[in-house]
């Protein structure tokens, strides 16, 4: 009896009716053909008459041939292999699982838009999209995908309501004022000054209208009786939050923006306290908080000093102003900087210590723990006192993360239900909702996605040591059980640092263009003493701080940062360089989508994301390198000139700057610009042509002239009279000043930068095309039209064309952005 092929009703094989799964059956012995019917045949195409020689041969049995040969399964097999392994990920909660992931999508669409949008665009969405959810019930995948396209949407409103809820005052210019206030917090910095983070109440000479509600502003000394709460007045410089130091770094106005902090400056002289009115419940309870912290934090110092109580400070109340920056420097080298950024491990150590010294203590009470659930009392304790860690440690986005999930896990305790760490990241999306902004930040970027791959890895691991059969092992002596978990810990150690580094490489090279070759091996020598002696003895100091006794504890906890940082110091020696340049957007983008698939599939499914993660494996290097980078304020320029050398116009430029670039474009060393006297012929500018590819700056009588080693010569000068004789032979020229308009409008091949362009549109990355005799290529860092974070830049003297202001000047009280 034949049987009717699967295809056949629809067009597919229906003319020979033979099911394509029969296709990789045995083949079936070969019947004698009746009389009666003719012999089969196949009709094949005709073949060139130049080739007699060829034999047909029919389609259907090339494909069983080729798909036997090398055993490819059927489409229809793996469709129904891939429509399987998806149902089998539904069935297991994978859909929770990506509800952070697409609202995420949501908030870096919203933040990545060239304009800001109108609150009625994405509630419009969210309706579409919730309705059409609703509507197509009956259809699960139609609704799978606008359940996908309403979380985006609720992302972009939640990043879009945090905008409008914080809407800072942004300083548009800078101004000096005498400023009232009071205090939030202050920290003492490694350079000696203190640092304060201020909430103005009000200013005079002049009084600005358009006033900044916070500041942060430092002082050489501030007075003994000054507390969080207190007071304070004082004549203040007071400066714009900057925008990136080149396009695609770290924004601070952005970063400003969502903290609160319209300007910062310094005071002009020292500050006074003032008498001080009454304080709303909040504010007080604020203080109260900074106080104790700031108490602990000097207490600290006091016991241990030097930059090991800095650092204790750091672990314990969250202040790391005062670390030194060559031990900063030393940490993020060995890729060990994490251990000073209070997240999940510091959360893990806290609640594993208050947990193992309560369960052991109520052990030493048989009668009362076989009748009590000492293990509830031990979570609930925990509970607390991470509770406590978070407010004392200043709550930042890596701590509120790794509250949220160890909290479930202590709540699951006391309700006696299994905690799956995987749901508890999921469940983390309340950082995302509560703090949109943070999703762009490294800290959230690099936080989630190692505890991502540690988790997806580690559970695993888990169930592949599930799968297997195992014997009971054999007794060993007490020398070799010791070493042979010694060993486990070492290789676990080693595995969670391979991991979560290779999770959080990529995230770290986009932000600050650096890894640490060495951190491996850093990890393996430093770990062991965070986690055993560093760690612990700050949780029992803290509890032994209240009663005096804590001496000891910090004692212990001292030598072991003097251990860290002696281990840190040596290892960041023998560190190669660190500096790996720009990689493409597009890389980083695909490893994400590789990580996502790979820590939440569980299925064979999670092979998707290799394709992901080699695709963007090679565009990491997909990128176009600046050949020549402006600073904001049109007073630093810098070019690579080869040897991995980067030259700069000015003698003592900007040490955060200059960093940020030298990291950007590989290079190791600082040129400085040369000055040549009068009757010095070895530096004889009179013809600029005659300068060698990659000449570094020479400056003189207000202009500098370097040549990049495409040939292409950059100037820089103060004004436009001094520019003017430039634009014969530069293809770059930088003018210092904000009234100053093009010289070379003559001439459509030389590209002018002013002042009052970068005013306007920030940071500028210049790239030259050396084969084609076409202008520069150039990009800012501020895109317009602005967002809110950006809007002050229009109110500066120099994006109005505006010269710097000067005491003879009358100032006109009451303008945006202060009093110009």
């Amino acid at each position: 009896m034949a049987v009717r092929g699967r295809g056949a009703g629809e067009g597919e094989d229906a003319g020979s009716g033979v099911s394509e799964r029969l296709l990789f059956a045995a083949p079936l012995p070969v019947l004698p053909t009746p009389a009666l019917l003719p012999a089969p045949r196949f009709d094949a195409p005709s073949l060139p008459a130049s080739d007699p020689a060829t034999v047909p041969v029919p389609a259907v049995e090339s494909i069983v041939r080729l798909r036997r040969r090398f055993r490819l399964p059927s489409p229809s097999r793996i469709r129904n292999s891939v429509t399987s392994a998806a149902g089998l990920e539904l069935d297991r909660g994978v859909a929770f699982l990506l509800v952070p992931v697409f609202l995420a999508c949501g908030v870096v669409v919203y933040f990545a838009m060239a304009a800001e949008l109108a609150f009625p665009q994405p509630i419009a969405i969210v309706a579409l999209a919730a309705l059409c959810a609703v509507v197509s019930r009956s259809w699960p995948r139609t609704r799978l995908c606008f359940m996908v396209a309403l979380l985006c949407a609720l992302g972009v409103l939640a990043a879009k309501f945090e905008t409008w809820r914080v809407g800072t005052h942004m300083l548009g210019s800078e101004i000096s004022t005498r400023l009232t206030g009071r205090v939030v917090s202050y920290e003492p910095m490694a350079s000696g000054r203190i640092r304060l983070t201020i909430d103005v109440i009000s200013t005079a000479r002049p009084t600005l209208r358009y006033m900044p509600e916070r500041v942060r502003v430092s002082a050489m000394k501030i007075p003994a009786e000054l507390t969080a709460g207190s007071e304070i007045a004082g004549y203040v410089r007071l400066l714009p939050p900057t925008g990136p130091v080149r396009p695609d770094s770290y924004d601070f106005s952005f970063d400003s923006y969502f903290a609160g902090i319209g300007g910062s400056g310094f005071f002009l002289g020292n500050p006074k306290v003032v008498s001080s009115g009454s304080m709303p419940l909040a504010a007080r309870l604020s203080s109260a908080i900074e106080d104790a912290r700031e108490s602990i934090a000097d207490h600290i110092r006091s016991r241990i000093g030097g930059a090991e109580g800095e650092i204790a400070a750091a672990l314990i109340v969250g202040v790391r102003a005062g670390i030194p920056e060559e031990i900063n420097e030393a940490m993020r080298r060995t890729g060990i900087y994490h251990i000073i950024s209070i997240s999940g491990l510091h959360m893990a150590l806290v609640a594993g210590t208050i947990m193992a010294l309560l369960r052991g203590a109520f052990a030493l009470f048989p009668d009362f723990s076989s009748r009590r659930p000492v293990k509830k009392y031990a979570a609930a304790a925990a509970l607390f006192s991470i509770a406590a860690y978070l407010v004392f440690s200043g709550i930042v986005v890596a701590a509120e993360r790794s509250f949220i999930m160890l909290a479930v896990m202590l709540i699951a305790v006391l309700f006696d239900r299994t905690a799956l760490t995987m749901r508890n990241l999921a469940i983390a999306i309340a950082v995302i909702l509560v703090s949109p902004h943070e999703v762009v930040g490294p800290s959230f970027q690099m936080s989630f996605a190692a505890t991502a791959a540690l988790v997806g890895a580690y559970a695993g691991w888990s169930d592949y040591r599930a799968g297997r059969a195992t014997t009971p092992p054999p007794r060993r002596s007490p020398l070799r059980f010791a070493t042979r978990k010694v060993l486990l810990g070492m290789g676990g150690l080693a595995m969670t640092s391979i991991i979560a580094g290779s999770a959080t490489a990529l995230f770290a090279i986009w932000h600050f263009q650096r890894v640490a070759p060495l951190s491996l091996f850093a990890n393996l020598a430093i770990m062991p003493i965070v986690s055993l002696v560093v760690m612990p003895f700050a949780v029992l100091s803290a509890l032994a701080m209240p009663f005096g006794a804590d001496g000891p504890f910090l004692y212990v906890m001292g030598k072991g940062l003097t251990a860290m940082i002696a281990l840190s110091g040596w290892i960041s020696e023998r560190s190669p360089i660190d500096e790996v340049g720009l990689i493409s957007l597009r890389s980083v983008l695909l490893v994400t989508i590789a990580l996502v698939i790979a820590s939440m599939a569980t299925t064979w499914l999670r092979l998707a994301a290799l394709p992901f993660a080699l695709a963007g494996l090679l565009t990491t290097t997909q990128t176009r390198v600046p050949d020549v980078l402006i600073s904001e304020d049109a007073r630093l320029v810098a070019l690579p000139i080869g040897s991995g050398e980067l030259a700069v116009n000015r003698a003592r430029p900007n040490e955060f700057t200059i960093d940020n670039w030298k990291r950007a474009l590989t290079s190791e060393a600082i040129v400085a610009p040369e000055t040549p006297g009068k009757n010095d012929p070895q530096f004889d500018i009179a013809d600029p042509a005659d300068l060698p590819p990659g000449m570094p700056f020479i400056c003189t009588d207000g202009l500098c002239l370097a040549r990049h080693p495409s040939g292409a010569i950059i100037a820089q000068a103060k004004d436009r009279d001094t520019a003017r004789p430039a634009c014969a032979f530069a293809s770059l020229i930088v003018i210092d000043d904000a009234t100053a308009h093009n010289p070379c409008y003559y001439d459509r091949l030389v590209l002018v930068v002013t002042k009052r362009q970068l005013a306007r549109a920030g940071s500028a990355a210049v790239y030259f095309d050396p084969q084609a005799a076409t202008r520069a290529e150039i990009r800012f860092a501020v895109e317009k039209s602005y967002r809110p974070w950006h809007v002050q830049r229009k109110f500066s003297r120099a994006a109005r064309g505006l010269p710097p202001y000067r005491r003879a000047d009358k100032p006109k009280a009451g303008a945006k952005g202060g009093a110009q």
